[in-house]
């Protein structure tokens, strides 16, 4: 089983949040995750993105694959909390 990284769509129409999840990469955007990550407001001012980087971590070192977006969003995340 592949594991990725990914968003999961939540909130009402023209106001989304995400779930960041670790999930099988066949399954649908909104299916059924492995284990939810954290979560990613980006119409909030300061575009809210809380994750336990600790699950994070694990799961990359255990060979999932974060998707595009989730990538950019990890590394903007280590660059805010290196700079506090």
């Amino acid at each position: 089983m592949a594991v990725r990284l990914r968003l999961q769509r939540r909130g009402k129409p023209k106001r989304p949040y995400y779930r960041v999840v670790a999930v099988d990469q066949r399954a649908k955007r909104d299916g059924e995750p492995i284990e939810i990550l954290g979560q990613y407001d980006p119409i909030a001012k300061d575009n809210k993105f809380n994750v336990s980087m600790e699950r994070i971590n694990y799961w990359l070192g255990a060979g999932a694959k974060a998707s595009e977006t989730v990538a950019v969003l990890i590394k903007k995340n280590q660059i805010v909390e290196n700079k506090r």
